[in-house]
């Protein structure tokens, strides 16, 4: 269910609804004004002149209060300040990437890989790093565990295991993580 935004159409519904103005329902509302200060608890009426009176919007900010909150301010800021922290959150999210090895892995793929890792650590992000044993492999577990400490050791400037290697099933995994 979406609610209606100052131009009355309807809004996506993944975004949150925000009332202002004359769309909010509730008949008694807790008023804050721009610089801070509570109001105290009065009818919307009443809200909806003081707000124009400082020619800025009600602005409801807690609608799951008893009785909501509302707060007199520049609603075209308050929206920019949000998508601002939308993409503060988004920006600063670490984000999981993988690399896969093999127990027969060349010298050139390995150092592939490798510069890839230390890219990946540069830019902040936790890496997986994963060793997949196909068919008969599986009987040189010995190899994967030396690769995956010499993975280990090539990227000691940058980054460190959160989780040791371990055999799971077919595949060794390790978690790699930025200093």
């Amino acid at each position: 269910m979406g609610g209606a935004n100052i131009n009355g159409k309807k809004r996506d519904s993944d975004t949150k609804r925000v009332n202002i103005n004359e769309y909010i329902r509730a008949q008694e509302v807790r008023v804050i004004n721009d610089d801070g200060d509570q109001l105290g608890v009065k009818t919307i009426a009443q809200a909806l002149e003081a707000a124009r009176a400082a020619g800025l919007d009600l602005v409801e900010v807690a609608s799951d209060a008893e009785p909501p909150v509302c707060r007199i301010m520049d609603f075209g800021r308050y929206k920019f300040q949000q998508s601002k922290k939308v993409a503060a959150r988004k920006s600063s999210s670490i984000e999981v990437k993988e690399v896969k090895f093999r127990p027969k892995t060349d010298e050139h793929d390995y150092q592939f890989k490798l510069r890839n890792i230390l890219k990946f650590l540069g830019e902040n992000n936790k890496i997986k790093v994963s060793l997949m044993f196909r068919g008969r492999e599986i009987a040189h577990v010995h190899l994967g565990q030396q690769l995956m400490e010499r993975v280990i050791k090539d990227v000691a400037e940058k980054g460190q295991p959160e989780t040791m290697p371990k055999l799971e099933g077919r595949s060794i995994i390790m978690i790699l993580g930025p200093k």
